[in-house]
């Protein structure tokens, strides 16, 4: 949002996540205007701009509510790099866990993709040129001190047009090639091509530990020592337009004007997602243990939350301006029994709803991404069209919501698992049975006979101990 001059107002933003997220607008408000906030700070003229830190958010609620969902959208809405980690991770290796400066290296590396599609886009057509200078090469070679020929072979050109020289009818062959290249007439030729190939060593330590960045600038440095590997394949025009162009797109990009920016990026416009951070919330208990553990990863993280440098194997990134967005469920603990510093660090707290018979029909028509559409897509790749009634959304809602009601109660995800159980013989008669060109309508009798297994199951397991 802020390096592509597309500034969104917190409305348009919440309209922009509105295509995707059903309900949860308390949530949608708040992240809208951290979004924007940092499009303001950006443009404070005085002093006062880098004293102005993140609102970082702490969202509660059940899983699959939307949590993850917000947060991954707005970070599209604000093409910023965006990195998700689980806070339980940092728990897995004992006491001391993975290296929570991880999460900020991750976003560096997103941003640096970022940057470097960006600059891509930029030099494509410059890339386009050396690739299809590179293809006529391997066609027509160029003439090099050539004597010119007294006789030149001037097949295909008439008297009028007749080549002088050998240079000059190589010239006017290429120049005949490389219409038909642009024209694609030439695409299932095959041509020998020299692509370079990685000479990255991909080096591994015995012994003692040695932590990441140590381990990434050992393999840089000593990818930087080997000499480069070229190798040769033959493949077609078409094949060789796919892989050169990203290798000729890399050579016209400064890698160094890459890092700066996207250090830049990662430092102004960042996003660090992490979620379940109500598993490393005390529970309440002094008694030691797990919960020892626990609080050190709070301890870890603090520091990250709060601000500090740290080093990436593309330079050193301050997270000062990172905007953090934990969430969690928090049914067995609650957000107090996180350590007091580190709710500090996050002001801003939202309770998103659960989701209600309604907002569950609404998720399976409404989003741009909705369900029920990402399986008219699929079965429309094989020809066949899919429709459903309203009667049929309205009831598979309603199964989804009281199983969720009566079992474990896991949000949006549990559309999935109905949808997956209503569909999955069309899926599989498709193309055997139902040949192409066939319409599938699901009414409410196919939703109640394909699902009353599954609901039958579900009466049952409450005599299961």
């Amino acid at each position: 949002m802020i390096d592509n001059n597309i500034y969104y107002t917190p409305k348009q933003i919440v309209e922009e996540l509105d295509k995707y997220i059903i309900g949860q607008h308390e949530a949608k408000r708040n992240v809208a205007i951290a979004l924007r906030n940092r499009w303001r700070r950006m443009h404070v003229k005085s002093d006062m701009q880098r004293e102005i830190m993140p609102n970082n958010i702490l969202m509660i609620g059940s899983t699959g509510v939307g949590k993850t969902e917000i947060a991954r959208r707005l970070a599209k809405v604000a093409n910023a790099p965006f990195v998700k980690v689980e806070a339980s991770k940092f728990t897995e290796v004992g006491y001391v866990g993975r290296d929570v400066e991880s999460m900020v290296r991750d976003l560096v590396e997103q941003a640096v993709k970022l940057i470097q599609t960006e600059k891509r886009d930029a030099v494509k057509q410059k890339a386009e040129q050396a690739v299809e200078d590179i293809i006529l090469d391997a066609l027509i070679p160029p003439l090099k001190n050539r004597k010119p020929s007294t006789t030149p072979s001037a097949v295909g050109f008439s008297n009028d047009e007749m080549p002088t020289s050998d240079a000059e009818l190589n010239e006017r062959t290429r120049e005949r090639f490389r219409e038909k290249l642009r024209a694609g007439e030439l695409e299932e030729r095959k041509i020998e091509i020299t692509l370079e190939s990685s000479n990255n060593p991909g080096v591994g330590v015995v012994g003692g530990a040695i932590d990441e960045v140590s381990m990434m600038n050992l393999q840089e440095m000593l990818s930087g020592m080997l000499p480069s590997r070229s190798k040769k394949r033959k493949v077609t025009i078409e094949e060789a337009r796919n892989l050169l162009l990203e290798e000729e797109a890399f050579k016209l990009i400064d890698m160094d004007e890459v890092k700066i920016e996207a250090i830049k990026k990662a430092e102004n416009s960042g996003i660090i997602f992490i979620d379940e951070i109500d598993k490393v919330a005390s529970s309440g208990n002094k008694g030691g243990g797990a919960d020892v553990s626990r609080e050190g990863v709070q301890r870890d993280l603090l520091p990250i939350v709060e601000g500090s440098a740290v080093t990436t194997k593309h330079g050193i990134v301050n997270t000062d301006h990172i905007l953090f967005i934990a969430a969690g469920a928090f049914h067995v603990s609650k957000p107090s029994d996180l350590i007091p510093e580190l709710q500090g660090r996050f002001p801003i707290r939202v309770e998103l709803n659960s989701l209600t018979k309604e907002d569950f029909h609404k998720i399976l028509k409404d989003p741009k991404n909705a369900l029920s559409k990402q399986y008219v897509a699929l079965l429309d790749s094989e020809g066949v069209k899919l429709t459903y009634q309203e009667d049929a959304l309205e009831e598979i809602a309603d199964i989804a919501f009281h199983i969720n009601s009566e079992l474990e109660n896991i949000g949006a995800r549990r559309l999935h698992t109905v949808m997956s159980h209503l569909l999955n013989e069309i899926l599989f008669d498709i193309p055997d049975t139902i040949p192409p060109n066939a319409h599938v309508a699901i009414t409410k009798e196919m939703v109640q006979e394909k699902l009353k297994a599954l609901v039958k199951n579900r009466d049952l397991s409450q005599y299961i101990l």
